[in-house]
């Protein structure tokens, strides 16, 4: 077993099998620039470091928190939309386009752009105490990500627009029963059930990637991107989002007033 640290990343290779760790447990491994950057190196590597297949899971008490709330206010200032193609479409393309299957390990809670993170998996796994959260609306923002493109595939348009609207936890054993995700596991057996999958598939066919490729299509995600940057640029200069942004950082009760 090998292993590599990058920023708020870590790197373990298991033979064919690449494991990478978002590692800042005191953000919930919030999706932050400098995380971001760190898992892009790590793809990186992987990628031309012999493996074929990956494991994405998270340190701590969850997989994913979402975007790092203390870079929003720079949103406003830059575009929501533009801080979305600049650090985060990227990220999401290098998934979609990857060169081996992903297993995804939900290892707790996913909110915000980390489920979509969570999305990009062929196969996803989560621990009993893990849940799902589409969080925008609580600070007047919408999904992205890919999000209106990977969940209404995934559990079916009413059930989506239901999570994206009411910004309701949807737990677990439900996600399972949706179908959002392949296998429901204790939490204990998360990491080791991941691993397992993935040497399967690294133990599979050079078909592999190539039947993966052929579930994502290109043109439809690549159209949803730009439609929920184009969304997030309009959102991101209302005052409900500054409003959302205030109500968050002092944990309050947003007050939206509908502009």
């Amino acid at each position: 077993m090998t292993q590599q640290s990058f920023d708020r990343v870590t790197l373990t290779g298991h033979g064919k099998v690449a494991v990478i760790t978002l590692d800042h447990p005191p953000t919930i491994n919030a999706l932050s620039s400098a995380l971001v950057g760190g898992l892009k190196t790590a793809l990186a590597e992987v990628a031309r470091g012999g493996f074929r297949a990956l494991v994405l899971t998270g340190a701590g008490r969850g997989f994913c928190s979402g975007a790092d709330m203390k870079e929003l206010p720079g949103w406003r200032l830059e575009g929501a939309g533009e801080v979305l193609e600049r650090l985060y479409h990227p990220l999401f393309r290098t998934l979609r386009d990857y060169p081996m299957p992903v297993v995804t390990a939900v290892n707790g809670p996913t909110a915000g752009i980390g489920m979509s993170l969570a999305l990009m998996g062929d196969l996803i796994l989560a621990a009993r105490s893990a849940y799902f959260l589409l969080s925008f609306t609580r600070i007047g923002l919408v999904p992205d990500g890919g999000l209106t493109w990977l969940l209404p595939r995934a559990i079916g348009v009413t059930r989506a627009r239901e999570l994206a609207l009411l910004a309701e936890p949807l737990a677990a054993e439900k996600a399972l029963e949706w179908g959002l995700i392949n296998r429901l596991l204790p939490d204990e057996e998360l990491q080791t059930e991941a691993l397992h999958l993935a040497q399967r598939l690294a133990d599979g066919p050079a078909s592999l990637p190539f039947t993966r490729a052929l579930f994502h299509d290109r043109e439809a995600h690549e159209a949803q991107l730009a439609r929920e940057a184009s969304a997030q640029n309009y959102a991101g200069k209302t005052d409900d989002f500054a409003e959302g942004l205030r109500a968050f950082l002092e944990k309050q009760e947003p007050r939206f007033r509908g502009g």
